[in-house]
């Protein structure tokens, strides 16, 4: 007799019972790693995850509970834990709850965003969701609109091809040294010259040296301005910047991937002044959003621009359903099959509201200044520079850069703590980005106690 199949995902009953596999699983993991992430190095945790694994693909399975008790426990138990407050390295956020609980529901549903009669409700609610996102990042403009994505990297790689689109195969991108590495990679996925390069020895880009470059710069030009730096978290004089595009003819495209969520904050929007100003702005909701990954988005001002993705497969989108108003979604993604991102992101908004998530962006920007503030104070530590927005550099006093990465290595090796590198003004500092509302004052002081110990080894 043949065995029934499992059960289905969209079935309460074992899947509730899963879920609470999973959980405890989730727990007893992260209680055997006891700190931010798993002790002994690249080769440890390696030799961890084969011996708990074993055959990947058996002749005979060993069952979904044992299977899924097992993973789970030996996934948490070796993760670089976000939620940690000491795991501090990266723009890799600590997701809400109740964000991760919609992607389960997002997972269970399974909508696949590539036609209506795939996604009924959900295409209408990211229609919804990205309209009102969009408005946010462009309030001024008549018809803006946002395309759900994996993060900037593809933002960043769509913005550019709609820019090519629209100038042709000459379009030249003009970049900080700052900028992000996809925009040099989205140039050359899609056959366009390497991106002009403008230096900038402070951090940003200054407005007289992109004129420079723009001045020395043929044909139609985009200039891509950063809004969070990875290394730093500095943010380019984007009014400026703004000016110079608008008197050389060039557009602006902003890669708001970190810091554009501070559009949410009160406090500190008023550090985004002049993105309206861009064409096209990537945002990440899954760093100062603290959704799950992936929660990318990118907008633009004007939603005809997006007419350039328009693509037509007769099963997914035939005239004649469009014509008979079935919605066309394959010109919303580079994609085709692609999750209901937006799910966790409806219900974030919902939950918590522009005053909520703005609360947790400001209580982040204050955690920077906290330990900006530790860093100033302790006598065997140097600050870099005051921190824009989550992001602190600091390195042990008198230390060369070879203590300084051996330092953060250790750290690692020992799972004590996640610190992240940078290069700055000649140097190698370490990294903290703080992107979790949950850290408290001892945790940040820890945090310094551990790498100022490290010089001590």
């Amino acid at each position: 007799m043949r065995a029934a199949p499992p059960p289905l995902a969209v079935d309460p009953t074992p899947l509730s019972r899963y879920l609470g596999t999973a959980l405890d699983a989730l727990r007893e993991g992260a209680q055997a790693r006891g700190g931010p992430l798993p002790a002994g190095g690249p080769e440890a945790v390696a030799r961890q995850v084969r011996e708990a694994l074993g055959e990947a693909l058996p002749e005979r399975g060993t069952g979904p509970d044992e299977a899924l008790r097992t993973l789970v426990r030996l996934l948490a138990e070796g993760a670089a834990d976000p939620a940690h407050p000491l795991c501090a390295a990266h723009l890799h956020t600590p997701p809400l709850a109740l964000a991760a609980a919609a992607d389960l529901a997002a997972s269970a549903l399974n909508p696949s965003m590539d036609s209506w009669d795939q996604a009924p409700a959900a295409s209408v609610l990211e229609a919804e969701v990205t309209a009102a996102l969009a408005a946010e990042v462009f309030p001024a403009a008549a018809a803006p609109d946002a395309l759900v994505t994996t993060g900037g990297t593809e933002s960043n790689q769509i913005a550019l091809l709609l820019a090519r689109e629209r100038h042709g195969p000459a379009l030249r991108t003009v970049v900080g040294a700052n900028a992000h590495h996809s925009l040099h990679r989205a140039a050359w996925l899609l056959g366009l010259p390497e991106p002009v390069t403008v230096p900038t020895p402070n951090g940003t880009i200054e407005p007289a040296a992109l004129a420079e470059a723009l001045a020395r710069t043929e044909g139609p030009a985009l200039v891509a301005a950063t809004a969070g730096t990875t290394d730093a978290g500095l943010i380019d004089p984007l009014p400026e910047l703004a000016d110079t595009c608008a008197a050389h003819g060039a557009e602006l495209h902003v890669d708001a991937a970190y810091g554009g969520p501070v559009l949410l904050s009160r406090t500190h929007r008023h550090l985004l002044d002049g993105l309206d100003r861009a064409r096209t702005v990537t945002v990440d909701l899954h760093k100062l959003g603290w959704q799950p990954a992936a929660a990318g988005l990118l907008a633009v001002r004007d939603t005809a621009d997006l007419a350039a993705l328009g693509h037509t497969a007769a099963y997914l989108n035939a005239d004649d359903d469009t014509e008979a108003g079935l919605p066309d979604l394959l010109g919303r993604s580079l994609r085709t099959t692609r999750r209901p991102d937006v799910l966790k992101t409806a219900v974030t908004l919902r939950a918590l509201g522009r005053t909520g998530l703005g609360a947790l962006v400001d209580t982040c920007m204050d955690l920077a200044q906290d330990l900006a503030d530790l860093v100033e104070k302790a006598p065997g530590l140097d600050l870099r520079a005051r921190p824009t927005l989550t992001t602190v550099l600091f390195r042990p006093s008198g230390a060369d850069d070879r203590t300084v990465a051996t330092i953060r290595r250790t750290l690692l090796t020992e799972g004590r703590a996640v610190l992240g590198r940078a290069e700055a003004d000649g140097r190698l500092w370490l990294k903290a980005t703080l992107l979790n509302p949950h850290a408290t004052p001892g945790d940040l002081a820890q945090l310094l106690t551990l790498a100022e110990g490290g010089t001590h080894r």
